[in-house]
């Protein structure tokens, strides 16, 4: 009969470590909403408090309360004055797409494919834009393309983290200053926890629902002078659908980047992202929340360099990932399984800790490599994943018992 080890006696206190939709932050409650929070120091001036719902918002005050959300991102990223920023339809999703129909096809273009969002953006390209000129730079889970490939006279289309694989660029010294192409990056699970260089970057595109704890369904794209520039003199030679055109006589519409909205946008969704924007502001801007990603990340590190089960599916240090942390299992119980043997032992891993309730969505990416995946962006208290961590070892050893009991019999 299996053994049973002992379950640990400390939970977190907080078992979300969904990759998307995130946990809210800290305190978070939807009773928040409903009560008058003064706006506060924004540049430009302050924004009444109290939600605002079931208004247009088109009007004055919930048109206000979108350019809010746009000025306080801009603040807490550190964004240089001459970039727009603004709020489009479909999550980063969205923001993506309308980057690459809009921008592509003007010069060559360079994808970076190593995980399954990054090879969707590269599928768009080749197979729905068709594009003639795009050459598609790949690697496998865990490690990235050879970023010195990157051609700076074409455009280069790529995550600046794999929500997917955990792993992250190390730095955007492989992008030249001097580049003609225009540098197109998806920060969904990046931004808000990873400095991001705006001087090597062009597009810049995330969603509310990942470091923040926001909802979906809404993104942000941001755009560099030279951005702008490639809008108000290049035509792409499709059709574009009414919710990615960004530009009306060869100019650029600036009312979408100061609060107007392509489409109806969720105004609920909106007054969640502000008090999402101004958690992260309370607790001290942009360095706090790198600094709590990064906390969670060093904890998981001593972690595995003390686990005989558990690897980092980014082989390379300097290019793990601290909000997506995807693990790998190196268990020889795990290895002499079947590939979908270990799928399955995987997801029975994630679903006992579910059962527990003391982690919930940790199974790895669907198109991923068989193991797990914690979210620990900035809304993640760092204690929690220290206490999720013997949980960790807890529910490895109960899975590895049933397989190597079956085995034996």
């Amino acid at each position: 009969m299996a053994r049973h080890a002992a379950k640990p006696e400390l939970r977190p206190a907080n078992p979300h470590f969904s990759s998307g939709p995130c946990a809210k932050r800290p305190g978070y409650s939807l009773a928040a909403l409903e009560q008058a929070m003064p706006g506060g120091a924004v540049p430009g001036g302050a924004v009444p408090g109290g939600a605002v719902l079931g208004r247009s918002h088109r009007a004055k005050l919930p048109k206000a309360r979108l350019a809010e959300v746009i000025t306080r991102s801009r603040a807490l990223l550190g964004m240089p004055e001459d970039w727009r920023l603004g709020i489009v339809p479909a999550s980063d999703t969205g923001a993506v797409e309308l980057a690459l129909w809009s921008l592509l096809g003007e010069r060559p273009v360079d994808v970076l494919a190593f995980e399954s969002f990054s090879e969707g953006w590269a599928n768009d390209i080749v197979k729905q834009l068709k594009l003639r000129d795009a050459r598609v730079l790949s690697a496998a889970y865990g490690e990235l393309p050879d970023l010195a490939t990157v051609d700076p006279a074409h455009d280069v289309v790529f995550t600046w983290n794999g929500t997917t694989s955990g792993v992250r660029v190390p730095d955007a010294a492989w992008i030249a200053a001097d580049r003609a192409g225009l540098a197109i990056c998806d920060a969904t699970s990046a931004a808000f926890a990873m400095a991001l260089p705006w001087d090597k970057l062009d597009v810049v595109t995330w969603s509310w629902q990942k470091v923040l704890g926001g909802e979906g369904a809404h993104g942000m794209l941001a755009l560099s002078p030279r951005a702008v520039a490639r809008l108000e003199t290049y035509q792409p030679s499709w059709p574009l659908p009414k919710i990615f055109r960004l530009t009306k006589g060869g100019k650029l519409i600036e009312g979408v980047f100061q609060g107007e909205t392509i489409n109806t946008p969720s105004m609920l969704a909106v007054e969640d992202a502000l008090d999402g924007l101004r958690w992260a502001e309370r607790i001290g801007g942009l360095p706090a929340l790198i600094a709590r990603a990064e906390a969670s990340l060093a904890n998981i590190t001593a972690w595995v360099e003390r686990s005989a089960w558990a690897a980092f599916l980014a082989r390379d240090p300097r290019t793990r990932s601290c909000t997506s942390i995807c693990l790998a299992i190196k268990a020889p119980w795990f290895q002499a399984l079947a590939p979908a043997g270990r799928a399955e032992a995987a997801k029975k891993i994630a679903g006992l800790l579910e059962a527990e309730g003391v982690a919930f969505d940790i199974a790895s990416y669907r198109d991923a490599p068989p193991g797990l995946r914690i979210w620990a962006g900035a809304t993640v208290e760092p204690g929690d994943i220290a206490a999720l961590l013997p949980w960790l070892d807890w529910a490895e050893a109960e899975i590895s018992a049933q397989y190597t009991h079956a085995a034996a019999e």
